[in-house]
């Protein structure tokens, strides 16, 4: 039974990543390449790994093939008597994260076809600008990779920080330029926009203990940004106009390059 136990050992970490590597990068792709699955009647070819994706069949395999390790450690229910989730102000601060970055996200996906087919901007025909939209997503598949292995070696707070800045002056920079350039600066945000989530996640359960699975839950409904953000930017667009209004997302990121540096920091045993 040892050499069993050894090897289980040995593969659970195996099993834990593939899950994770299949959920984080499996809709990625589907993200990027789902665009491209439409022809010119905008009807999608790809109807069926669509569908899969919008039911969440995806997460809900990899969840079913793999049976994660129980980790004691976040199941002591008794040892929160006296806590809460409220008290732990790096994961309140990484729940407002998760909802500004989601809400920035979805809103420059949603408003690049309309952007694209301004003609000061990339003057097509929205079929066309469709297809742009896939370099955007396609930048934040090979975002997750490069931020993975960036966070071997550097801090994460530190990567998602830069990050987020490089963010905010690449759409300050489509703001304030027309033509090829405004458009390749914000498609490129989806490559900084990769390591955001999973990167404000970590930093924000950690230490929890106990509270782990109370504090994902907050971060997960955090995820509500994606659909107020898009349409707080749509009622700017209509006052400013659609180039002007990307300025909302840009105070996201200015906000996750804060929590990055400072409001993900956590206060030491003695000061709590």
């Amino acid at each position: 039974m040892t050499h069993r136990k050894v090897l289980a050992d040995w593969l659970w970490p195996l099993a834990v990543f593939a899950a994770l590597a299949f959920v984080r990068y499996g809709t990625a792709w589907l993200h990027a390449f789902g665009p491209l699955a439409r022809n010119a009647n905008h009807e999608t070819r790809w109807a069926l790994p669509h569908r899969l994706q919008q039911l969440g069949v995806p997460h809900g395999v990899a969840i079913a093939l793999f049976k994660l390790p129980r980790i004691a450690s976040v199941e002591q229910r008794d040892a929160v008597a006296h806590d809460s989730i409220w008290r732990h102000p790096a994961l309140v601060l990484g729940a407002v994260g998760i909802f500004v970055y989601v809400g920035a996200e979805v809103s420059i996906g949603s408003f690049l076809v309309n952007y694209f087919s301004q003609a000061d901007i990339g003057n097509m025909s929205e079929r066309v600008a469709a297809g742009f939209v896939s370099f955007y997503w396609g930048g934040a598949m090979v975002g997750r990779f490069i931020g993975s292995a960036l966070q071997q070696k550097i801090r994460p707070g530190n990567v998602l920080g830069v990050a987020a800045i490089l963010a905010a002056i690449l759409v300050a920079v489509s703001m304030l330029t027309f033509g090829h350039v405004a458009m390749w600066t914000i498609i490129a945000v989806g490559l900084f926009n990769s390591v955001m989530f999973p990167t404000i996640f970590t930093l924000a359960i950690e230490g929890l203990g106990p509270l782990t699975g109370d504090g994902s839950g907050l971060l997960v409904a955090a995820i509500v940004g994606g659909a107020i953000i898009p349409e707080l930017q749509g009622l700017l667009a209509d006052r400013v106009g659609i180039h002007h209004a990307f300025f909302l997302p840009i105070l996201c990121y200015f906000y996750i390059a804060f929590y990055a540096f400072v409001g993900s920091r956590k206060k030491t045993a003695a000061a709590r």
